[in-house]
Parts: C-alpha cells; sequence; structure tokens
C-alpha cells in the first residue's frame, strides 16, 4: 500500500481538483451556449463592443458551480475513502470560507441577473460594499501595508475601510478590463496559477485548492472564448456573472495572501505577493478613470481607452493583443517577486508606475501617428 506523506497529498488535492474542475466546465460550457442559443440569450453587438457577431455571455454561469463542486466532490471522495485531511483542513478556514463563499453567491446571483435583465451600477456598488463587510467578519481584512508608504501594522478604523475599498476596486478591476477575447479570463489564470502554487507551497491546502478550482474552469472557459466559432454557436463570453464571480474569489484569495507569513516563507513582501498579479486590470481602470474625470465625464460610464482597446488602436489583432497584455502581468509578476527580496515595496511600487506609464504614453503616441497617416 503506497502512503503519501501531507505534502504529496495536498499536491494531488489541489491537481485532484484541477482536474474535475477542468472536466466539469468542459461539459457544462457546451450545454450552456446550447441553451443560450435556444432562448436567444446574446451579447448582441453595438458601436462600443468589438464582436460583430451574436455571441451567448452566460458562460459564468459555469464558474461557481463547478468551482464548488469540484471541491465538495474531492471532500467527498476523501472522506468515502476514511481521510480527514481536507475536511479538517477546511474546519480549520470555517469562519472566512463561510463568509467569502456567501459573497461569491451573491455577486454570482448578482452578475446573472445583469447578464439577463441589466443591474444599475449603483446597485452593484452597494452589493460589493456588502460583500466588503462580510469578508471582514470573516476575518480578511487589511490589518496592515507591509511597508508600503512606510505603514506597517493598521487599527480596525483604517484597516476595515480599506478592504471595502479593495474589495470594490478588484472586483470592478476584473469586470472593466473583460473587453476582448480571452483578456479577463487570461489575466485571471496567470493570478489563479501564482496564487495557487505560493499557497501550496505555504502550506495552505485550502487556499490552493480554491486557486487551482478557479483556474480549472477558466481554462475550458478560454477556449472557448477565444478559439470558439460565433459563426458555428461555440464562441462565449463570461459576462458579468463571471467576471464578478472570479474578481470576488480573487478579493478573498489576496486577503488571504497578504495575512500569510509569506516574508518568513520566501523573504518576499506579503503586499507585492499578494497584488503584483493584478498590476494590469488594477492601474489599467485607474488610468481609465482619472482619463474619464480630467475629460469632464461620468467616470462610471464605459468607454474605449482600456489598454486593449488601445493595443487594436495600433493594429494589433485581438489574440496578439490579449496575449501580449497577459505576458506584461506576468512579467510584472515575477519581476516584482524578485525584486521585493532586496527592494522595498515602496520603491517597487514606483518602479511598476514608472513603467506603466512610460509604456501608456510610447502606445498614445504611437496611434496617434497612425491615425495620421
Amino acid at each position: 500500500m503506497i502512503t503519501l506523506s501531507p505534502t504529496n497529498l495536498e499536491i494531488l488535492n489541489s491537481l485532484s481538483v484541477l482536474i474535475i474542475s477542468v472536466l466539469m466546465a468542459g461539459v457544462l460550457i457546451p450545454q450552456i451556449l446550447l441553451i443560450s442559443f435556444r432562448k436567444n440569450l446574446f451579447d448582441v453587438p453595438d458601436e462600443r463592443k468589438i464582436h460583430k457577431s451574436l455571441v451567448p455571455r452566460l458562460g459564468g454561469i459555469a464558474f461557481k458551480p463547478v468551482i464548488f463542486f469540484s471541491i465538495v466532490l474531492l471532500l467527498g471522495f476523501d472522506t468515502l475513502i476514511g481521510g480527514h485531511s481536507i475536511l479538517s483542513n477546511f474546519a480549520a478556514e470555517s469562519r472566512p470560507l463561510a463568509f467569502s463563499f456567501c459573497c461569491i453567491m451573491v455577486l454570482y446571483l448578482v452578475g446573472m441577473a445583469d447578464d439577463l435583465i441589466g443591474v444599475r451600477y449603483l446597485a452593484k456598488f452597494i452589493i460589493q460594499i456588502a460583500c466588503g463587510l462580510m469578508v471582514i467578519a470573516g476575518g480578511l481584512w487589511m490589518s496592515g501595508m507591509h511597508g508600503l508608504f512606510g505603514v506597517g501594522d493598521m487599527p480596525v478604523l483604517a484597516g476595515y475601510p480599506l478592504t471595502i475599498l479593495v474589495v470594490v476596486f478588484i472586483i470592478n478591476a476584473i469586470n472593466l478590463i473583460d473587453g476582448i477575447d480571452g483578456l479577463a479570463s487570461g489575466l485571471s489564470a496567470v493570478v489563479m496559477l501564482f496564487y495557487g502554487i505560493i499557497f501550496q507551497m505555504m502550506g495552505q491546502p485550502v487556499y490552493a485548492m480554491l486557486s487551482f478550482a478557479t483556474l480549472g474552469v477558466l481554462l475550458p472557459f478560454f477556449y472557448y472564448n477565444v478559439w470558439g466559432n460565433a459563426e458555428r454557436g461555440r464562441k462565449i463570453f463570461m459576462g458579468d456573472t463571471g467576471s464578478l464571480t472570479v474578481g470576488m474569489m480573487i478579493c478573498v484569495l489576496s486577503l488571504k495572501m497578504i495575512r500569510c507569513d509569506v516574508e518568513g516563507s520566501f523573504g518576499v513582501n506579503n503586499f507585492v505577493v499578494a497584488y503584483s498579479p493584478l498590476i494590469v486590470p488594477c492601474f489599467d481602470v485607474v488610468r481609465v478613470y482619472m482619463h474619464r474625470v480630467r475629460n469632464g465625464r461620468n467616470p462610471f460610464l464605459p468607454d474605449k481607452n482600456h489598454i486593449h482597446h488601445k493595443m487594436l488602436a495600433l493594429g494589433m489583432p485581438q489574440r496578439v493583443a490579449m496575449v501580449t497584455i497577459v505576458m506584461v502581468s506576468a512579467v510584472f509578476t515575477l519581476m516584482n517577486f524578485v525584486l521585493s527580496a532586496f527592494m522595498a515595496v515602496t520603491w517597487i511600487l514606483l518602479i511598476d508606475v514608472i513603467v506603466w506609464t512610460i509604456a501608456n504614453i510610447a502606445i498614445s503616441r504611437a496611434i496617434r501617428k497612425r491615425s495620421k497617416k
């Protein structure tokens, strides 16, 4: 009889939940496509959108059920064969997980309502704030900045409002970056892969499983979103159901990451590890909001000034633009991880801002030159 060490068993669990999630999403997404075409549930093209064909936008409906099913199924099998490692790990994290799952459920339903009938952005903001409060109730909150701008530990009067701001900001950053095929899912997959590996190495099996389960549902969706043929009814968008669900999952995992002893395990700053994978969507939404305000426009109304729109304006095909942006995100993540070993987090953030700003200025100039030709 083969006996696995606790570490190898945790790795096996993460790989198992990844495989189950991939298989379940691969089965469920085609069924969602079939229902969408039978009920005429499409994302209708308009002047702001890039796609020209009728495409279902209910792919995100698969996300929460597949993630939860994969984890619970593995938990059931583990209990069936007499193991209790997964159950004990989840029991130890019962409080944050209970509130986090409630938040994911709420935003999943809000996203579904928005995709089907529309929900006003003010209502979505209020619900996102409520989710931030629930996450705090679960014990996941920004208790410190880990040296960013010289700030260490923070009192609850500062940490609680900051946590709500972070939750609302990240959810909307993921939602707003979902502008071209594969971009939101590709960026989120980078986040989940990075988080999953770090959590696994730090002995946080519950959160590693959540990361890999989310990665598992993103991979089949990415295939249908990027390579699916709209004319043959094989293409699908994640919609707000998907972006809000994934955004909330990222919030939970990042807040857990920032509270772990990453620095003690890797000698790398917690803030850098938690939020470097989110640089592209977060920096992009800040730049877009500032641009709208500077031009006297409502910062909450959509436009075509996101980084993916600028890449397309340079003449890049959608897939090339998507791959470029995802690779930039991966480079930022790895670069910051390495720099954090011997550089203060404030200086790393400053370098990131400078690089991002210079790159955007260069892209804007290239667009203007191209338009004059």
